[in-house]
């Protein structure tokens, strides 16, 4: 790994580690945490 990829935090393919994650952060709900809200609202809907 050549110390421009070490600076930067690149994967061998290239991509920025750090850009990924701060896009991650920015999109919303992960499709996990969509499903967990649904079935809380179903069950207190239930109660």
């Amino acid at each position: 790994m050549n110390k421009a990829n070490q600076k930067k935090n690149l994967t061998i393919a290239g991509t920025d580690i750090e850009e990924v994650k701060r896009l991650n952060n920015q999109s919303g709900l992960s499709y996990n945490e969509v499903k967990r809200l649904l079935a809380e609202n179903l069950i207190n809907k239930n109660k």
